[in-house]
């Protein structure tokens, strides 16, 4: 796997490659990849697997036609080859009025800024085995646990490299460590899973592999016994765990494709109330350490941290910059790139600010309500918003957290889902998409 530096210049190298042979315009993303994974199950190793990987890929455009290649063999002959079989593949592409780079005079021309993303340490199977191990045990001495689907630990380095003929040229390196545990509780018929996981840039900012598995376990245990109850009208309280996905529907409805194609059940609200106005989604690509921070996007362009949502009012759409040439708008800095293929758009480092009232004191509210902490399935609709899926968790009675409830159906609108969310004050930094639990008023919920 390449340094950072050498990755910038090997993708700098296949832009210019691109020029010489023909093309008015390219950028190259280099990405290399070296992890370690330990899996074990009932106190015994299972798996061990290493995986390095190095890929490279060309995005290049004739006039307004464009192809996109990528290659894992880097040699000179190869990539060669690639250049001149993406200069034929566009010059047979249709043409696309909306095609091209980022707008030269919007790159970053600074020094990125420095995010701390990458702790140097090399993964030692022998520390990750222990890890695994020290998680499992965990769960399985929870009383009522009665087998393990097994532990695990990871741990790995990222090498990421953008090179544009607009004159940018960039890289950085990340590190990952994680660790998991999965266990079963009761017995036969009346079996539940559930389990728990970790993941951070920084080793010493890692979960302690015993408080992962002790949660996996007391999870799974919690699980045991559900009841059915007569479902209808009532509050649904999303968990931090899962709650994330609501603004997940958020992102999706305001990328600027989905505007673009009319696709988006947000359309003409750009400037408008689309949350309750307790609801104000942060973003910070520059945090240190974080799950998803960045110094730049796919395409070159600066990152910043604001405001996708304040208090309640949608700030702006999320842009690539064909997006936004269709849209008549100047990108955002939120393009997203995979080694094939033209950009989408992602976020960096999400957060729903908290609200004033503590998660007890928003179940002591309700006297009939549902706390999910899974949901399963994908039945939700971006054109028209309709939402409608699988979810399991706790029955809330008359202020209290009742008894487990499986096979459970949640629906609503996430129009009204949006504007009917309440933040409690429970915010932790765990994920990519950080929320507080989240309660939903009149959601309609069916217990099968």
């Amino acid at each position: 796997m390449l340094t950072p530096e050498d990755a910038r210049a090997r993708a700098a190298d296949l832009v210019a490659a691109a020029r010489r042979a023909g093309a008015d315009a390219a950028d190259a993303l280099y990405a290399g990849e070296a992890s370690t994974q330990v899996q074990v199950r009932l106190g015994a190793l299972e798996d061990v697997q290493r995986s390095e990987s190095e890929e490279i890929g060309l995005r290049l455009f004739v006039g307004r036609r464009s192809a996109s290649v990528s290659s894992s063999d880097l040699s000179a002959s190869a990539l060669a080859a690639l250049v001149d079989r993406a200069v034929a593949m566009a010059r047979e592409a249709p043409e696309d009025a909306y095609a091209g780079l980022a707008p030269e005079d919007r790159l970053l021309r600074e020094a990125p800024p420095a995010l701390d993303l990458d702790d140097g340490i090399v993964p030692d199977p022998a520390a990750l085995k222990a890890r695994a191990l020290a998680a499992e045990d965990a769960a399985r001495a929870v009383a009522g646990v009665s087998n393990s689907e097994g532990g695990g630990a990871s741990a790995g380095r990222t090498i990421m490299a953008l090179a544009t003929s607009g004159g940018f040229a960039g890289a950085y390196a990340l590190s990952g460590h994680g660790v998991s545990a999965s266990v079963i509780a009761g017995e036969g018929a009346g079996m539940e899973r559930d389990g728990a996981w970790h993941s951070s840039r920084h080793l010493a900012d890692l979960e302690a592999a015993e408080a992962i598995g002790r949660r996996a376990g007391e999870r799974a245990v919690a699980r045991l016994s559900p009841v059915k109850f007569a479902g209808g009208a009532m509050p649904v309280l999303f968990d931090p765990r899962v709650g994330g996905s609501l603004v997940g529907h958020l992102l999706g409805a305001i990328s600027g494709s989905a505007v673009a194609r009319r696709t988006s059940f947000l359309l003409d609200q750009l400037g408008k109330p689309v949350c309750a106005p307790t609801i104000t989604i942060v973003e910070d690509p520059h945090r240190p350490r974080g799950l998803r921070s960045r110094p730049f996007d796919g395409e070159g362009l600066p990152t910043k941290p604001g405001r996708i949502v304040d208090a309640g009012v949608l700030t702006g759409w999320l842009m690539d910059s064909a997006a936004a040439r269709q849209l008549g708008l100047a990108p955002t800095g939120h393009a997203s790139r995979g080694i094939g293929g033209p950009p989408g758009v992602s976020t960096a480092n999400l957060h729903i600010v908290p609200g004033s009232v503590s998660r007890a004191e928003m179940i002591a509210g309700i006297t009939e309500g549902l706390l999910v902490t899974h949901l399963i399935g994908q039945g939700v609709n971006g054109v028209t918003g309709d939402y409608s899926r699988g979810a399991s968790g706790f029955l809330i009675r008359d202020g209290a957290i009742g008894p487990a409830v499986t096979e459970v159906t949640i629906a609503g609108n996430l129009k009204a889902m949006l504007l009917a969310m309440t933040p409690a004050d429970d915010l932790e930094r765990r994920y990519g998409i950080d929320v507080p639990t989240l309660r939903v008023d009149g959601m309609t919920v069916a217990c099968g």
